[in-house]
């Protein structure tokens, strides 16, 4: 399975690479991303037991992180959300990222971070049939980005950090602003949007859109 990602993931990247030194239309691949925890050692220890490691069930794009066959349970003070995908490797600190109907559900205030950026947020309960962990903070709506390799972002002419817009056509096509850059050892040329912002514009996971410089 990982081998056909791969291919299709090249392929990918040389269609918009091509289309760019042609047109100089800046396009790329979009992700939709469901609700996901990222978990700290403790809170993994806690919710499945003492060394307990995660069991990968499929790769993602960005190098070195997974989806794994573990779920958890997600609670606020208005609500529940069961099977919440845990994604690995685990983290220094534990992460919730959730869209911004998740968090009406849930009665937690939605707010917009960049991945890592979780100091202050609002906190949750994360729970399994061995044990709960309560979050003092760490429940967040992802901010939009766009990951690219260095060499990517160097072809697309774009920087780490930049601002940029993304463009989906359709029936429902949309300009999304405000989408950060993350660029560097460690990323691969993917725009992740939550589902939320994936349904108002009809996209799917591998659309295209164009990028649009702010």
């Amino acid at each position: 399975m990982f081998e056909k990602q791969e291919i299709a993931v090249k392929v990918r990247e040389a269609t918009v690479v091509e289309i760019y030194k042609k047109t100089g239309k800046r396009y790329v691949p979009v992700a939709i991303s469901n609700r996901h925890v990222h978990l700290s050692r403790e809170d993994l220890d806690v919710l499945f037991g003492k060394g307990y490691e995660l069991t990968q069930l499929r790769p993602l794009l960005q190098p070195g992180q997974y989806a794994s066959k573990e779920t958890v349970s997600l609670s606020g003070p208005k609500g529940k959300i069961d099977g919440v995908r845990v994604l690995g490797p685990v983290r220094k600190n534990t992460q919730v990222e959730i869209s911004v109907t998740d968090s009406f559900k849930l009665g937690i205030a939605p707010v917009v971070r960049m991945s890592g950026n979780t100091s202050a947020s609002p906190g949750g309960r994360i729970e399994t049939a061995r044990g709960s962990a309560d979050m003092k903070e760490g429940v967040i709506v992802a901010a939009r980005h766009l990951h690219m390799s260095a060499k990517q972002a160097e072809t697309m002419r774009v920087s780490d950090g930049q601002v940029v817009s993304l463009r989906a056509g359709g029936g429902r096509g949309i300009v999304l602003e405000h989408v950060v850059v993350r660029s560097g050892d460690g990323h691969e040329m993917e725009a992740h949007i939550d589902t939320d912002e994936a349904n108002a514009a009809l996209l799917k996971d591998g659309d295209i859109v164009e990028l649009v410089l702010e």
